[in-house]
Protein backbone atom coordinates (compact mmCIF):
# COMPACT_ATOMS: atom_id res chain seq x y z
CA UNK A 1 0.00 0.00 0.00
CA UNK A 2 3.03 2.09 -0.47
CA UNK A 3 2.76 5.39 1.91
CA UNK A 4 0.78 3.55 4.08
CA UNK A 5 3.00 0.88 5.33
CA UNK A 6 3.58 0.90 8.67
CA UNK A 7 0.32 2.76 9.67
CA UNK A 8 -1.38 0.63 12.41
CA UNK A 9 -3.21 3.39 14.26
CA UNK A 10 -6.00 5.37 13.03
CA UNK A 11 -4.80 9.46 13.54
CA UNK A 12 -8.48 10.78 14.54
CA UNK A 13 -9.20 8.47 16.99
CA UNK A 14 -6.36 5.87 18.03
CA UNK A 15 -8.45 2.45 16.81
CA UNK A 16 -6.37 -0.29 14.85
CA UNK A 17 -6.31 -0.01 11.83
CA UNK A 18 -6.80 -3.03 9.41
CA UNK A 19 -6.56 -3.82 6.02
CA UNK A 20 -9.28 -3.78 3.53
CA UNK A 21 -9.54 -4.07 -0.44
CA UNK A 22 -7.07 -1.35 -1.39
CA UNK A 23 -7.21 0.63 2.07
CA UNK A 24 -7.06 0.86 5.28
CA UNK A 25 -10.22 0.83 7.48
CA UNK A 26 -10.22 1.51 11.68
CA UNK A 27 -11.67 -0.70 13.22
CA UNK A 28 -13.24 1.89 16.04
CA UNK A 29 -14.42 4.57 14.08
CA UNK A 30 -14.70 3.24 10.52
CA UNK A 31 -12.50 5.74 8.95
CA UNK A 32 -10.91 4.63 5.69
CA UNK A 33 -7.25 5.89 4.78
CA UNK A 34 -6.04 5.27 0.84
CA UNK A 35 -2.49 5.55 -0.33
CA UNK A 36 -3.41 8.45 -2.78
CA UNK A 37 -0.66 10.83 -4.53
CA UNK A 38 0.02 13.99 -3.23
CA UNK A 39 -1.23 17.06 -5.76
CA UNK A 40 1.74 19.38 -7.17
CA UNK A 41 2.27 21.97 -9.32
CA UNK A 42 5.03 23.06 -11.54
CA UNK A 43 5.69 25.58 -14.41
CA UNK A 44 7.80 25.16 -17.62
CA UNK A 45 8.76 28.84 -17.79
CA UNK A 46 10.36 29.89 -21.45
CA UNK A 47 11.90 32.71 -22.55
CA UNK A 48 14.01 32.95 -26.02
CA UNK A 49 14.56 29.39 -26.19
CA UNK A 50 15.78 28.83 -23.14
CA UNK A 51 13.61 26.79 -19.68
CA UNK A 52 13.96 28.31 -15.97
CA UNK A 53 15.02 25.73 -13.90
CA UNK A 54 15.55 25.34 -10.02
CA UNK A 55 18.11 23.63 -7.95
CA UNK A 56 16.59 22.24 -5.09
CA UNK A 57 17.87 23.43 -1.68
CA UNK A 58 15.79 20.75 0.57
CA UNK A 59 15.66 16.75 0.50
CA UNK A 60 14.63 15.25 -1.20
CA UNK A 61 16.92 15.35 -4.16
CA UNK A 62 18.82 18.34 -2.93
CA UNK A 63 21.08 19.52 -5.12
CA UNK A 64 19.17 18.47 -8.29
CA UNK A 65 17.80 20.92 -10.72
CA UNK A 66 13.86 21.10 -10.87
CA UNK A 67 10.97 22.60 -12.30
CA UNK A 68 9.97 25.65 -10.12
CA UNK A 69 6.76 24.50 -7.93
CA UNK A 70 5.38 22.90 -4.88
CA UNK A 71 2.99 20.84 -3.59
CA UNK A 72 -1.43 22.27 -3.87
CA UNK A 73 -2.87 23.73 -0.22
CA UNK A 74 -5.74 21.58 0.66
CA UNK A 75 -8.33 24.19 -0.91
CA UNK A 76 -5.95 25.97 -3.45
CA UNK A 77 -6.62 25.67 -7.24
CA UNK A 78 -3.92 23.79 -9.03
CA UNK A 79 -3.47 26.66 -11.26
CA UNK A 80 -3.69 29.12 -8.06
CA UNK A 81 -1.08 27.03 -6.75
CA UNK A 82 1.56 26.94 -9.23
CA UNK A 83 0.89 31.18 -9.49
CA UNK A 84 1.46 30.95 -5.60
CA UNK A 85 4.72 28.58 -5.94
CA UNK A 86 6.25 30.46 -8.70
CA UNK A 87 6.11 33.61 -6.71
CA UNK A 88 7.56 31.84 -3.52
CA UNK A 89 10.07 30.18 -5.56
CA UNK A 90 11.05 32.54 -8.30
CA UNK A 91 9.40 35.83 -7.30
CA UNK A 92 8.00 36.08 -10.46
CA UNK A 93 3.52 37.06 -10.62
CA UNK A 94 2.71 34.73 -13.85
CA UNK A 95 0.98 36.29 -16.89
CA UNK A 96 -0.54 33.61 -17.89
CA UNK A 97 -0.69 29.67 -16.96
CA UNK A 98 -1.83 26.91 -19.58
CA UNK A 99 -2.06 23.11 -18.57
CA UNK A 100 0.58 20.93 -20.27
CA UNK A 101 0.51 17.62 -18.89
CA UNK A 102 0.23 15.39 -15.79
CA UNK A 103 2.14 12.85 -14.51
CA UNK A 104 2.56 10.61 -11.16
CA UNK A 105 6.31 10.46 -9.76
CA UNK A 106 8.28 9.30 -6.86
CA UNK A 107 8.61 11.65 -4.23
CA UNK A 108 11.15 10.63 -1.50
CA UNK A 109 9.25 7.34 -0.74
CA UNK A 110 5.48 8.95 -1.66
CA UNK A 111 3.88 9.85 -4.70
CA UNK A 112 2.87 13.18 -6.49
CA UNK A 113 0.16 13.96 -9.12
CA UNK A 114 2.18 16.82 -10.89
CA UNK A 115 0.34 18.75 -12.64
CA UNK A 116 2.64 20.80 -15.13
CA UNK A 117 1.84 24.42 -16.54
CA UNK A 118 3.24 26.03 -19.15
CA UNK A 119 3.92 29.54 -18.20
CA UNK A 120 4.66 33.34 -18.59
CA UNK A 121 6.04 35.71 -16.57
CA UNK A 122 7.92 39.33 -17.17
CA UNK A 123 10.92 40.55 -14.56
CA UNK A 124 14.00 38.96 -13.88
CA UNK A 125 13.50 35.76 -11.23
CA UNK A 126 15.50 35.89 -7.57
CA UNK A 127 15.96 32.29 -5.52
CA UNK A 128 13.71 31.95 -3.29
CA UNK A 129 12.28 29.61 -0.56
CA UNK A 130 13.26 26.21 -1.15
CA UNK A 131 15.30 27.05 -4.14
CA UNK A 132 18.87 27.42 -3.66
CA UNK A 133 19.84 28.90 -6.97
CA UNK A 134 17.76 29.56 -9.95
CA UNK A 135 19.20 29.24 -14.39
CA UNK A 136 18.09 29.53 -17.82
CA UNK A 137 18.72 26.55 -19.95
CA UNK A 138 18.62 26.34 -24.24
CA UNK A 139 17.60 22.57 -25.18
CA UNK A 140 21.03 21.67 -26.18
CA UNK A 141 22.56 22.90 -22.07
CA UNK A 142 19.78 20.31 -19.77
CA UNK A 143 20.85 18.93 -16.85
CA UNK A 144 21.36 14.75 -17.28
CA UNK A 145 19.23 13.86 -14.84
CA UNK A 146 16.45 15.87 -13.54
CA UNK A 147 15.12 16.13 -9.76
CA UNK A 148 11.98 13.70 -10.95
CA UNK A 149 11.71 11.61 -13.86
CA UNK A 150 8.50 13.28 -15.47
CA UNK A 151 10.69 16.36 -15.43
CA UNK A 152 12.91 14.60 -18.08
CA UNK A 153 9.86 13.85 -20.25
CA UNK A 154 8.35 17.65 -19.65
CA UNK A 155 11.95 19.04 -21.24
CA UNK A 156 12.37 16.53 -23.55
CA UNK A 157 9.26 17.45 -24.92
CA UNK A 158 9.86 21.03 -24.82
CA UNK A 159 13.74 20.48 -26.42
CA UNK A 160 11.98 18.55 -29.22
CA UNK A 161 9.54 21.30 -29.82
CA UNK A 162 11.37 24.43 -28.94
CA UNK A 163 11.41 26.16 -32.39
CA UNK A 164 7.58 26.62 -31.60
CA UNK A 165 8.01 28.60 -28.26
CA UNK A 166 10.35 30.99 -29.13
Amino acid sequence: MGILDGWRYCPLCGGALEPEEGHLRCTVCGERYWANPLPAVQGLLVRDGHVLLARRGIEPRLGYWDLPGGFVEETEAPELAVRRELHEETGLDLDSAELARIDIEPYGGKHVFSVTYRVTAEGEPVAADDVAELRWFAPDELPAEMAFPGQERVLREWAEHSHSDE
